[in-house]
């Protein structure tokens, strides 16, 4: 016999896509009494607008500076000055230079939420009302669903000056984050600069709740960088990773990360995108209701409401594309096809858009399942392979970075799924002749995969030209390769800092570190010289 999920039989919901599997739990349930309104049942509610979002429109961007008030719910009244926000985060707007939106949580319904800006932090005159989110998950399964009320606040800062650094503080009525007893709560942050400079990013994915989270967290701060990307799977409050309801989500589990992640993200843009992980669906029948419940991304890719993890951004010379590899996962199908093509074709348009700007010298594209990877546990993935890498190599962008795998590796340059050009340890690579380099980085914290090769790194070399692998193919199967692509393995928990430089010597100089900060791999990309 089967074992239910949520009520769903296992093998059943292992066939069912997220809407289909979303649709057959709010019926079941509804009928059982679990959920008694259609407010209680569309899971999202807009604080202030009054609006409970249904099945088909799961929330995405906020609306700018609209007025919020305490969502009409059971929960408890606590005055707002006992009630400290926690949890912030921050990630650009479509326009770095000129946009920022910050977004935080608070345990209870509060009113008037709201936050203060300024360019010092005794000068916060200006104050930008801020919007509510409030997402309800019900104890289900004997209690093995953990019931959770949460509520993540957002704001949107537009019209910034760019290259500026600003001072922030959030807060609520009865809550002031200019009063002198919680100035030790202001935030920074900076934004973009209107001309090319040198800067540094970071990027890993598949992050969670770990001690080694956390310090990863904490080396990273320690690189400055301007912004940080984060290839999905962000908090595993979803263990099964299916996009199937499993007998063991924790919504709390991104109370907890939130905070965990709170001292670089208060300060760092944090810009996700969507992992296998993050499909969550209860809430929405893309499984995206979450996300759009606790981050604002930039609304410029082709769905931002089904799509929230497709976007892009510029900043300095860099252009960089978020992408949502749900979508064509021949491995884990169960969002696949969703954006009917639609996805594919913007990136499409938007490479093309990157190259054509003569002020952009490279572009970075990220997203969760891995393109090259040879790993036990996920290896390759076909979908990528089949939608994405001929367009990577059509425009010649210039570093692709993934997750999903829990390790780190790195690629030599490949063209046409074969080496074009190896690149050792330290090496310089050139796009515009040489093909991609792939960078799996997906040690950020939860527990690790192994490789069918030997680990080979930075001061621990062990080259193994030939290594046995496989990529998944369309319906699931595996298809076994031999490739000779797989240049650096690193078993460890790691993340990536790249150095962006620019004029006649811009680089883009990749380093991996691992949470000793030991450097385990670093090589160098320029173009055309």
């Amino acid at each position: 016999m089967d074992t239910p999920r949520f009520g769903i039989p296992e093998k059943l919901a292992g066939r069912m896509s997220m809407a289909e599997q979303h649709e057959y739990l709010r019926t079941r349930l509804s009928r059982r009494g679990v959920l008694r309104t259609t407010a209680a049942g569309a899971a999202v509610t807009v604080a202030g607008a009054g609006t409970a979002l249904g099945a088909q429109s799961a929330y995405a961007a906020p609306v700018r500076s609209a007025p919020a008030h305490a969502p009409a719910h059971s929960t408890p009244a606590v005055d707002g000055s006992l009630v400290a926000p926690f949890g912030r985060h921050l990630a650009y707007g479509a326009d770095p230079r000129t946009q920022m939106r910050v977004s935080w949580q608070v345990p209870f319904a509060v009113k008037r939420p709201y936050i203060r800006i300024g360019t010092s932090p005794w000068d916060l005159s200006r104050k930008i009302s801020a919007e509510v989110r409030h997402l309800t998950t019900p104890s289900l399964n004997g209690g093995k669903i953990a019931a959770a009320e949460q509520f993540y606040v957002h704001a949107g800062l537009d019209r910034l000056r760019a290259g500026t650094t600003y001072y922030y503080g959030v807060g609520h009525d009865g809550f002031d984050p200019a009063d002198r007893r919680n100035l030790g709560t202001l935030g920074t942050f900076r934004t973009a600069p209107s001309r090319a400079e040198s800067f540094t990013f970071t990027a890993f994915g598949d992050q969670g709740v770990s001690y080694h989270a956390l310090g990863n967290d904490q080396l990273l701060l320690g690189q400055n960088p301007a912004f940080h990307l984060h290839a999905g799977d962000i908090c595993y409050a979803d263990p099964s990773g299916s996009g199937q309801e499993t007998d063991a989500y924790d919504a709390r589990t991104w109370d907890q990360f939130l905070a965990q992640t709170e001292t670089v993200a208060k300060t760092v843009p944090w810009m996700v995108t969507t992992g296998n992980h993050d499909m969550e669906a209860w809430y929405s029948p893309d499984g995206y209701g979450g996300q759009n419940a606790r981050w604002t991304l930039p609304d410029n890719g082709p769905d931002p409401v089904n799509q929230p993890g497709v976007y892009s951004f510029v900043h300095g010379n860099v252009g960089v594309v978020a992408l949502d590899a749900n979508d064509v996962s021949y491995e884990i199908p169960a969002n696949y096809g969703i954006s009917g093509g639609k996805q594919t074709r913007w990136l499409d348009r938007r490479l093309a858009e990157l190259r054509a700007n003569r002020d952009i010298d490279f572009v970075v594209v990220f997203f969760h399942h891995c393109a090259f990877s040879t790993t036990n546990s996920h290896a390759s993935e076909g979908g990528v392979r089949d939608e994405w890498v001929p367009l990577f190599e059509k425009h010649q962008v210039d570093l692709v970075i993934n997750g999903h795998n829990h390790v780190y590796e790195r690629t030599d340059a490949i063209l046409r799924n074969k080496v074009a050009r190896k690149v050792p340890v330290g090496e310089r690579t050139d796009p515009t002749r040489d093909g991609i380099v792939y960078v799996t980085a997906g040690g950020a914290g939860k527990s690790l995969y192994d490789f069918p090769a030997p680990d080979s790194y930075e001061g621990h070399l062990h080259e193994q030209e030939s290594v046995p692998t496989y990529h998944w193919v369309k319906g699931g199967a595996k298809a076994t390769e031999t490739v000779e692509w797989s240049r650096v393995r690193y078993t460890g928990y790691s993340f990536l800092a790249v150095e962006v430089t620019t004029g006649r010597q811009a680089a883009l100089k990749v380093s991996a570190l691992a949470e000793s900060g030991e450097r385990i791999d670093h090589f160098e990309i320029r173009r055309g010289r």
